[in-house]
């Protein structure tokens, strides 16, 4: 039996935002395991919108955002709710949750920390990557279907390879039609194309699917800008279980990491 298409919002945005917590997703929001859900990435930045606003302070910062994929994010409308799972004046623990359908997809957490001047001290010891300019446009939709794979534009640098690449990412498209989101939010919405950019095997019939089962994002620096650069590894055990691991930058370098726990199976 043939799943549905859901009801999208129209418009050159991620998501319609309907107040109360409630969103609907376009089509440049689509998945592309599936034309009926959402692709995490923009999912991720939608949620990380949704933990920047919550009960913001001028002394803390996101330091760490987990997200647990519990089940297919179904495209169309949905909800989200946000928590404070655990206050601090030095650190404290937040929560934003994704529900659509009658069930929570995403559940994401966020430990915010409070911040102080350590630059006597600071040391970076990822490498950096060449600049957009210095890399070559790539048509990530000629690999991945879906539509929010078509709202990206990516330029690949050299030696990419099955399993390993360098790859700028980018979007026009503001993830709400309020424009209103912070670099970081919208940054996060770029992070789950990593494990799509330099994939062991090719996706579809014949070969295997590896979508993966969570995001785990680490910064040690808040990232700003438009660009996202991922310098990216993937790892396939011989179990079924998989990894991809990238180190994440923007116009400025290095600014953290991401790890994707993966399922990995034959289609």
């Amino acid at each position: 039996m043939t799943t549905a298409l859901p009801e999208l919002a129209d418009g050159v945005f991620y998501y319609e935002s309907l107040g109360g917590g409630r969103f609907r997703s376009t089509i440049h929001a689509q998945g592309a395991w599936n034309p009926h859900e959402q692709h995490m990435a923009p999912a991720s930045g939608i949620l990380a919108d949704a933990l920047v606003r919550h009960e913001p302070r001028d002394d803390v910062r996101m330091a760490r955002i987990s997200y647990e994929i519990l089940g297919l994010i179904p495209g169309g409308e949905f909800h989200i709710t946000t928590s404070t799972l655990r206050p601090g004046k030095t650190i404290e623990l937040i929560q934003a949750e994704l529900s659509a359908g009658g069930r929570v997809a995403i559940r994401a957490s966020a430990w915010r920390m409070i911040t102080s001047d350590t630059s006597a001290v600071a040391a970076v010891e990822d490498e950096s990557m060449p600049a957009p300019d210095e890399c070559k446009p790539w048509d990530g939709a000629s690999v991945w279907p879906g539509g929010y794979i078509r709202s990206l534009e990516m330029r690949i640098a050299e030696g990419h390879r099955p399993g390993s690449g360098r790859v700028w990412i980018r979007t026009s498209h503001p993830l709400t039609d309020k424009a209103d989101s912070t670099d970081l939010a919208r940054l996060m919405g770029l992070v789950d194309t990593a494990n799509g950019i330099a994939a062991r095997v090719p996706p579809g019939e014949n070969s295997y699917i590896f979508p993966n089962v969570d995001l785990q994002i680490h910064m040690y620096r808040p990232p700003s800008g438009e660009w996202l650069g991922l310098d990216n590894k993937v790892s396939f055990g011989a179990d079924g279980i998989g990894l991809t691991s990238t180190v994440l930058h923007d116009i400025d370098g290095p600014f953290g990491r991401a790890e994707q726990i993966l399922t990995l199976r034959k289609s």
